[in-house]
């Protein structure tokens, strides 16, 4: 073998010795910037696994765990909700409207919540969520749909009663708390349909008691609840609950320059709804005890003066004066009522107010100011239906 062989032989081995190391360093990772953007492995948990196909690797692998309930107090709201929930009515009402292309047609007028009274097919509401409307609609929570009748109506405390024909196994009625024991910083629950979103649950504490609004007759409605609960339109009638889903409120209005939640909402006492609604159900009206008598309108410091007494009603039965002219022709002045069984009186509304704590037939005695001297006056108080 002469040299040039040689030299070729030894080439060809140096060629093919380093095309072996070449090509395995190739194989041991990618090299450029594109191959490293675009691995074919994820990293899970330090573990290498390989990247799923398409979702339906993805759905056919093995489910998460469900999500762990840590509290206590998570468990018992999640036991309330499913509890109360049924109890919770979505309503919806509807305007009929005539024009000169058609008949009476029915458009929306509004919506709100509200809850189940009694096995009879009574559900309370707002008085304000069916002020407008011609027709009421009530959606339980199976989403079963009835046209509801109007009972009764009750402005002055924001109050109205509506009733559905359904068998009473389809009804859950909600069971009534106290208001009267409340303490600020309790835990309270509101259910209902905020913005047509039916079944919707908010939680929060009462933040303050013995508010004060006012009522779609401009009553002031006196001992509202205030809470931070969210509550936002079509919350309206809906129930708020204590801890123990018993009813301790209805939510009737926010504070609010939005229109919306502000963290300020406010609901009607159940104590007062207790004594409202059976009257609505029984009278279709409010039976109060009534003096029989026209209040002024003129202030006076002292508290509040008859204009006029209603012949042969409580106060004339009782020998209270109205304003009246002497022989002379000079007027004089009526009496001026300033307590309620020693409770002070100073204005109209709280005149009417404090006669809410009585029913009629009860005898009260009245702090009457007449000519400048006060006398202690015992009436028997009448009753509105007989005004």
């Amino acid at each position: 073998m002469n040299a040039k062989t040689i030299i070729f032989t030894i080439l060809i081995g140096l060629g093919i010795l380093a095309a072996y190391y070449v090509g395995k360093s190739s194989s041991t990772g990618p090299t450029s910037t594109e191959e490293n953007d675009n691995p074919e492995l994820t990293y899970v948990n330090s573990s290498v696994k390989e990247r799923p196909e398409s979702m339906a690797d993805i759905r056919d692998s093995e489910p998460a765990p469900p999500p762990t309930i840590i509290t206590t107090q998570e468990k018992a709201t999640i036991a309330l909700f499913e509890a109360s929930a049924p109890s919770v009515a979505y309503i919806t009402t509807k305007s009929v409207r005539r024009d000169g292309w058609s008949r009476n047609v029915e458009v929306p007028s509004g919506s709100g919540s509200g809850f189940v009274w009694d096995e009879d097919g009574h559900i309370v509401t707002n008085f304000h969520v069916i002020r407008q409307a011609d027709r009421a609609y009530v959606t339980l929570s199976d989403q079963s749909v009835y046209e509801a009748k109007l009972v009764g109506v009750e402005p002055r405390k924001d109050l109205a009663v509506l009733k559905i024909d359904v068998p009473s196994r389809m009804l859950r009625p909600i069971s009534p708390g106290n208001s009267d024991n409340l303490k600020v910083g309790q835990s309270v629950y509101a259910i209902g349909n905020p913005f047509g979103l039916d079944q919707t649950l908010t939680t929060g504490v009462i933040s303050a008691l013995g508010r004060e609004i006012e009522s779609p007759w401009k009553i002031p409605i006196r001992d509202v609840i205030q809470t931070d609960a969210a509550i936002n339109p079509g919350n309206s009638g809906g129930p708020l609950l204590d801890s123990s889903g018993r009813l301790i409120g209805v939510n009737t209005a926010i504070y609010s320059t939005s229109g919306s939640y502000a963290g300020i909402g406010f609901s009607v006492p159940v104590d007062v709804v207790k004594w409202v609604v059976p009257d609505l159900i029984k009278y279709g009206e409010v039976r109060r005890p009534m003096l029989g008598i026209e209040m002024s309108r003129n202030n006076t410091e002292e508290g509040v003066e008859i204009q006029q007494v209603t012949p042969g009603k409580a106060a004339d039965q009782a020998g209270l004066k109205g304003m009246r002219r002497d022989q002379y022709g000079r007027f004089i002045k009526g009496d001026i009522i300033v307590a309620v069984n020693g409770k002070k009186v100073s204005t109209n509304y709280d005149l009417i107010l404090a006669l809410e704590e009585y029913s009629a037939g009860s005898t009260i005695s009245l702090s009457v100011l007449r000519e400048q001297e006060t006398q202690e006056v015992d009436v028997t108080l009448g009753s509105s239906a007989d005004m």
